[in-house]
C-alpha cells in the first residue's frame, strides 16, 4: 500500500512541534506516536485516528468516517477518516485533539 505524502504533511502541520512526537512506518503508511504510543496514522486510504474504545461514537456519526478494519479485525476505538473528512481543517483538528486526549490518558510506556 502506498503512502499519502499530502496527508502526512497535513497531520504534521496539525500536530506541530509537541515534545514526545515521533513517526514510524507502520500499517502500510506512516504512524505518528506520542511517547511511543500510537496516536494516528496516514495511509493512501485515509487518516487513522486512535480515539479509544467507547470514545469513537461521535466520530462514527460523521460522513466519511468509519471504524478501522485491519483484515477481518474490527479495531474498536480506531477510526478511518476518508479524504472528505480529513480535508476539513476543523474536523481534522477535532479528531487529532481527541486522539491526544485519549493517548495522554493512557499509562506511560
Amino acid at each position: 500500500m502506498s503512502r499519502d505524502a499530502g496527508l502526512e504533511e497535513l497531520i504534521r502541520q496539525e500536530l506541530g512541534e509537541r515534545p514526545g512526537l515521533s513517526e514510524k512506518p507502520m500499517f502500510g503508511g506512516l504512524a505518528f506516536l506520542l511517547d511511543g504510543r500510537l496516536l494516528c496514522g496516514a495511509r493512501n486510504d485515509g487518516m487513522l485516528v486512535r480515539l479509544g474504545k467507547g470514545n469513537d461514537g461521535w466520530a462514527l456519526a460523521i460522513d466519511g468516517i468509519e471504524l478501522m478494519v485491519m483484515g477481518d479485525r474490527r479495531m474498536n476505538g480506531w477510526v478511518r477518516a476518508g479524504p472528505a473528512a480529513f480535508s476539513d481543517d476543523a474536523l481534522r483538528k477535532r479528531l487529532l485533539d481527541a486522539a491526544f486526549a485519549h493517548v495522554l490518558s493512557l499509562p506511560p510506556k
